[in-house]
């Protein structure tokens, strides 16, 4: 037995093991940038933890001399700092991990010279980081005072919403807040929540003491009904495949966004006229105007491509570049070269995603994601939120992970 637990081979398949637990902890870190916590069992969880930690320990010191070991003796730390500020009193789940850290980073079979200096460094992204979530949190996030009045999840269970009193210098408000809540990650002592995704509904001043909270279910052809009969002017955004699938080509939804009043005249329109124009509407002679040529098949081209122009869509100057090749970058770089003399923008080039409401069948919507039925919510009598509009705009982009400093709030 003791020639197999002196076998070099033993040690390194082993150490694997360290880098599972390494492995973790970034997985942690990953939670806590985009996740808010919820401990339901606080005990529990940190005897868990503790237990898995010092098999950690003892798993890593007997492989400390493999490179993986050394390798993860030099991630825990570093990874740890997220979860330390933005998990900050959560000690039970914080300290197994944070002292395991600490102590295969100083029994590690690394050198000494380089242990001192991935410490020395690792302490100094804990006080500036420390530091600077303390400068943020205290100067850029203004505190308010919030009673929440009132809790819950809808009929379906698909969105937890809650009413806010705020007191203010100005009477204070009620607000309603709702987020979705089919994109939690749950554990049996934990749940994760995603950050950023709580929407305001509804607001009004001053604070509102009788609140009635009402939930009802409205099929896709009813609700499709209200919206129209309050407005035949909705216009609802579609992805580009959406978009594709229902028929329309990428040159037919091309617009000029802003454009100046002397371009305007030059097509005929007055300085009234503020609405994008599509190019589908515009003579040949008119797009000549904004640089813009038109093949058979309307499809746009640029017809004087500029040297940066060419280079971001990667094409010789020879051929034409057309529009449907364009990145975000090459519209930044079109727009930006159409200028007057006093630095004002004459025009911009879009892609127009929009499309009325009224113009969608029932199965369209269907293939949009609009469910059969959906969640309405009504708030002291009056519709608040449909889950209807809320899939069609978008609402709650629970697949998007990005980082910004509203993480830190």
């Amino acid at each position: 037995m003791k020639n197999f637990f002196d076998n070099i081979w033993t040690k390194r398949v082993v150490s694997l093991l360290s880098l599972l637990y390494a492995f973790c902890v970034c997985h942690l870190c990953y939670l806590s940038l985009f996740y808010d916590i919820h401990i339901h069992a606080r005990v529990s969880l940190c005897l868990i933890t503790i237990a898995i930690s010092i098999v950690a320990i003892v798993i890593m010191l007997y492989t400390r001399k493999q490179i993986v070991t050394k390798i993860t003796s030099f991630i825990i730390l570093p990874a740890m700092l997220p979860v330390v500020l933005l998990y900050f009193g959560e000690w039970g789940l914080i300290l197994p991990i944070i002292l395991t850290g600490v102590a295969i980073l100083l029994l590690s079979g690394a050198g000494e010279g380089l242990k001192t200096a991935l410490g020395t460094v690792t302490l100094l992204l804990y006080i500036f980081g420390a530091l600077g979530y303390f400068i943020f949190t205290s100067f850029f996030i203004t505190p308010v005072e919030e009673n929440v009045v009132l809790k819950g999840v809808s009929p379906s269970g698909k969105y937890r919403y809650r009413v806010v009193n705020t007191t203010d210098s100005s009477n204070g408000s009620t607000a309603v807040y709702i987020e979705p809540n089919y994109a939690d990650i749950k554990t049996s002592y934990m749940t994760f929540t995603l950050k950023n995704m709580e929407r305001q509904i509804h607001v009004e001043r001053p604070v509102n003491k009788n609140i009635t909270m009402d939930w009802i279910t409205q099929s896709r052809a009813e609700t499709t009904d209200q919206l129209n009969q309050i407005s035949d002017n909705i216009l609802i955004s579609l992805s580009e495949e959406n978009l594709r699938k229902f028929g329309y080509t990428y040159d037919e939804k091309l617009v000029l966004g802003e454009c100046v009043v002397s371009y305007r005249k030059k097509i005929g329109q007055t300085a009234s006229d503020v609405d994008p124009v599509k190019l589908d509407t515009l003579t040949d002679e008119q797009l000549e105007i904004f640089g813009i040529g038109r093949e058979s098949g309307n499809r746009y081209y640029v017809l004087r491509p500029s040297e940066k122009l060419l280079d971001e869509l990667d094409i010789k100057k020879a051929k034409r570049a057309y529009f449907s090749d364009f990145t975000a970058k090459a519209y930044e770089i079109f727009n930006d070269e159409h200028f007057d003399n006093y630095g004002n923008k004459l025009f911009t080039v879009e892609k127009e995603t929009t499309i009325p409401l009224n113009s969608l069948t029932d199965e369209q919507l269907k293939a949009v994601g609009v469910p059969d039925e959906g969640d309405v919510m009504l708030f002291n009598g009056k519709i608040c939120f449909r889950e209807y509009v809320a899939i069609v705009e978008n609402y709650f982009d629970v697949e998007s992970r990005k980082i910004s400093l509203d993480i830190l709030n």
